[in-house]
């Protein structure tokens, strides 16, 4: 895009108003510099990928590094919670396969999760009585506690974030997100961790 000098912006809605400091209408965040810089040394390929995925990227390290605050206090990573969170929210007892899918995790990464979670006495484990290779798992009373502590924290962080977004600018947020994420989760190979 332009901005009204007919010069190129960093900001895709050409004006920059939103989402960092700004000069001349150009958008003045970490990743604008960035993509200034790629710029200036291949100037031949087309970085406005870059103004996208660097900007999903740099705001998911930012929020996590605020958001996981609450999880540390009570000695959970990111990870756990979110195990903790799948059992939670489904309300079912799982199995350590249904959880790396409802985690997009491996199922090497979801054993050891729940080892630990195990021991902590945060999650227990029910063998199943007519094959003994699977387990069930289920939240315990105070694994349940836990988590209905932390997640309003949570989401009141959440909400103080957004609170300088209209609710259209969030829907469309939201909305353009949920495409992005349709699409990705849709490919061959989707990331587990």
């Amino acid at each position: 895009m332009t901005g009204n000098d007919g010069r190129p912006t960093d900001d895709p809605r050409g004006g920059g108003e939103r989402g960092g400091a700004t000069v001349g209408g150009v958008r003045g965040d970490t990743v604008a510099a960035v993509v200034r810089q790629w710029r200036a040394v291949h100037p031949d390929l087309d970085t406005a990928p870059m103004e996208i995925i660097g900007r999903i990227n740099r705001c998911a390290a930012l929020l996590q590094q605020a958001e996981d605050a609450p999880l540390r206090r009570v000695g959970l990573s990111r990870p756990e919670f979110d195990l903790l969170g799948a059992l939670r929210r489904t309300g079912d007892e799982l199995t350590p396969s249904e959880l790396a899918r409802e985690t997009f995790s491996s199922g090497a990464a979801v054993t050891k999760r729940l080892k630990q979670l195990t021991e902590r006495g945060l999650v227990e484990r029910r063998g199943d009585t007519r094959d003994r290779r699977v387990a069930h798992l289920r939240l315990t009373d105070t694994g349940r506690e836990l988590v209905d502590g932390v997640l309003p924290e949570q989401l009141a962080y959440e909400r103080a974030v957004l609170a300088g977004l209209e609710t259209g600018e969030r829907d469309e947020l939201a909305g353009l997100l949920g495409d992005l994420l349709g699409r990705l989760e849709g490919r061959p190979g989707a990331g587990r961790g």
